[in-house]
């Protein structure tokens, strides 16, 4: 199966070429750049093996349109945020399209206009863009052309806060708590992300609504309660990799340890990239690496305290983006994935 990837050099579609590299069922892999076409994908990336044989053209990096015409049976996108829907609309049933941007997660218009300042860019796809959760969107992935992953802050949150929320057993607004690496803000040359400027120093960014991903998490969870709202506070962490969310929800009255529980067990008793560690708090080095969630939760009276940690560029962008294209090619969900966390 020969598979594109849009935007090879930044730390996604670095990390999707190498996955694809080692995927058994991806026998070509077209890396695109627009910036850096004609040089060789591992003198990009040397973290790729020179000469691989899954290369197409020898390693070039190729331009999009010479990516396209070896009609590929997958494409990646891992554009900037309205680029890729002006690139990847034209191919959309033409190829399967991973989106790991934001053009096609949120379907409400208005909604997606307050957070990005713009329209999206391609309404017309919205309503069959699949939502790329895939432990709550299995079926609508497997069938769909048109996937949008979803963000590493909505996967981490929404991986906690789903079950719940589908069981009817919290109220109220849900506060969050985040701390993702610097490797999240992707591969700009800021001064903020400079090491100088970050070692030694953790803080919160971008709080509540400023904060682009929280009308992509609340429309979410609107889908089992419609008055449901996030007040969400993000940190950077002096870290290459890595997330950890904190959640706080109200239980309603009557909810007892057993039905949490119940809930957890049933959303995830058969998802491979989810762990339940019970009260055992995760560590975002439990995770390095992997496509795992782990996810823990400690109660205190009507307070249920929620642990959410996954690798931002795996499960949170690059490794789901593989575990969606597992499940819409009908591949076993973590083939091709790693679960065991480096050391």
């Amino acid at each position: 199966m020969k598979a594109a990837v849009f935007g090879a050099t930044g730390y996604t579609g670095q990390l999707l070429c190498r996955l694809l590299c080692r995927h058994p069922e991806i026998d070509t892999i077209l890396p695109v750049s627009s910036s850096r076409p004609g040089e060789r994908l591992w003198e990009v990336d040397p973290g790729v093996a020179p000469g691989s044989a899954k290369l197409a053209a020898e390693g070039r990096l190729l331009t999009l349109e010479e990516a396209v015409a070896e009609k590929p049976a997958v494409v990646f996108s891992a554009l900037p945020h309205l680029e890729s829907a002006r690139l990847c609309a034209p191919l959309v049933g033409r190829s399967v399209v991973v989106d790991l941007s934001a053009d096609f997660r949120l379907r409400d218009r208005t909604a997606f206009e307050r957070a990005y300042g713009t329209p999206p860019p391609h309404p017309e796809l919205l309503d069959s863009a699949a939502y790329g959760l895939c432990e709550w969107n299995r079926e609508s992935i497997r069938t769909s052309n048109l996937i949008a992953n979803p963000g590493c802050y909505p996967t981490a949150t929404l991986l906690a806060l789903l079950p719940l929320a589908a069981a009817g057993l919290i109220e109220a607004a849900v506060h969050v708590t985040a701390i993702s690496g610097i490797s999240g803000a992707g591969r700009k040359v800021r001064a903020e992300y400079l090491y100088c400027e970050r070692a030694e120093s953790a803080g919160a960014y971008a709080p509540g609504r400023s904060h682009r991903h929280v009308a992509e998490m609340e429309e979410q969870l609107q889908r089992f309660d419609r008055e449901a709202s996030v007040l969400f506070v993000p940190h950077l962490a002096p870290m290459r990799k890595g997330m950890s969310v904190t959640a706080i929800v109200s239980l309603r009255a009557g909810v007892d340890d057993r039905r949490v529980e119940a809930a957890f067990q049933e959303a995830y008793s058969a998802a491979p990239c989810v762990s339940l560690r019970g009260g055992t708090i995760p560590q975002t080095a439990d995770v390095r690496g992997t496509n795992r969630c782990d996810l823990a939760w400690r109660r205190e009276g009507r307070s249920l305290m929620l642990f959410s940690v996954l690798d931002n560029l795996m499960k949170g962008a690059s490794g789901q983006a593989v575990q969606n294209m597992n499940l819409r090619f009908g591949l076993g969900e973590t083939t091709g994935l790693p679960l065991d966390s480096e050391i």
